[in-house]
């Protein structure tokens, strides 16, 4: 292993090929010095506590212990910033990647595709600059079995009385990067008849927008689907985008499904959400723009906000990375800057008492 000191990777990997693809592509970066690798779990385990990393990057099917219970044992004993790296696998086991949620990993990526693949290169910089930008998240040790704290509303914040006297129609979401774990914080806090739809765009890889709506679904009160081209939004429904494209909503306040309309863009479009919020609901919309590197959304939720929308930005202690929030509040596209629970009690009191109907 080359010593630049740069930014500390181990890489957990089972595969020869695919570890040394990883070694030769992360090691490639100046800034990055990868200082150790594995081929199983307890050889990724052994290796995180002696060679204290900054990063590392973690395959799930591993032999012996798997990459769930790695992480696992890595955050309760040894905490690192965890980048799960896996191959596009059966429906199930994509199901199964979210748990890696749970057990303390800060992003889910896939594997770059071949060099034939016109997304090589692509795939390839988002990989190494997430490793990069993971360095400077801060992770503290979890307890085993730490249970989930109680999905109950905290205690009211203090955000003065123009936002308890809204009533809005739509919550519209734009998250990245540390993203599933704060949307089920927010959303295991509302209840399940909360009265208006909520759409989701979070940059995920292409083929796992199911999986993690199957997920999330199983961890919240509301029901949580993919949308679809066309369909009606209903009260009570949370609705992912899908993977691979982008989702706006039209003047009938029914669903458009397409492909991305810029080459490279961050995919679903936080954007092409919020500017199709901004002009469909107007003042009668609430955006939210979470965790994640770069920028995707924060003009768009300016211009929510100057449609007369209510605007929210996660503030940066709780953010994974503080990007796209902190751009967001940086050109004052933010009404309020407010931790996960502070947002679930704002949107608490933006709507009426639920009284769902038949959609």
């Amino acid at each position: 292993m080359k010593n630049k000191q740069g930014i500390r990777v181990v890489v957990v990997e089972d595969s020869q090929v695919a570890r040394e693809f990883l070694v030769k592509l992360l090691g490639a970066d100046p800034a990055i010095d990868v200082v150790g690798t594995a081929a199983d779990g307890l050889e990724g385990f052994d290796a995180v506590r002696r060679l204290r990393p900054d990063v590392v990057t973690m395959d799930i099917h591993l032999p012996g212990m798997n990459g769930y219970d790695t992480t696992r044992r890595i955050m309760e004993e040894c905490p690192v910033p965890v980048v799960i790296v896996t191959a596009d696998w059966d429906r199930d086991h994509r199901a199964r990647t979210f748990k890696a949620i749970e057990t303390g990993a800060v992003e889910i990526l896939e594997k770059p595709p071949a060099k034939s693949s016109p997304h090589f290169e692509s795939k390839s910089r988002h990989l190494v600059d997430t490793v990069k930008a993971m360095a400077e998240v801060k992770v503290v040790t979890r307890r085993k079995k730490e249970p989930e704290p109680p999905a109950v509303k905290s205690q009211p914040v203090t955000v003065g009385t123009s936002l308890a006297s809204r009533h809005i129609r739509i919550v519209a979401f734009g998250v990245s990067t540390g993203g599933p774990a704060v949307l089920r914080s927010i959303l295991s806090r509302l209840p399940w008849d909360y009265p208006v739809p909520i759409v989701i765009a979070l940059h995920i890889v292409a083929g796992f927008a199911t999986s993690f709506a199957k997920w999330l679904d199983q961890e919240i009160p509301l029901k949580v689907v993919i949308a679809e081209n066309g369909i009606e939004l209903c009260p009570g429904y949370v609705y992912v985008a899908p993977g691979g494209r982008d989702m706006e909503i039209n003047q009938f306040e029914r669903f458009a499904i397409s492909q991305s309309r810029v080459p490279g863009a961050a995919c679903p479009s936080v954007a092409a959400l919020f500017a199709s919020v901004a002009e469909t609901y107007g003042p009668s919309a609430a955006g939210v723009l979470l965790t994640g590197m770069g920028r995707d959304g924060a003009e768009e939720l300016k211009l929510m906000r100057q449609r007369g929308a209510v605007t929210f930005a996660q503030d940066k202690e709780s953010s994974t990375i503080h990007g796209m929030p902190g751009e967001a509040i940086r050109i004052g596209a933010a009404q309020y800057i407010q931790s996960p629970v502070q947002m679930a009690d704002s949107l608490l009191g933006l709507v009426p008492q639920p009284t769902l109907g038949n959609c």
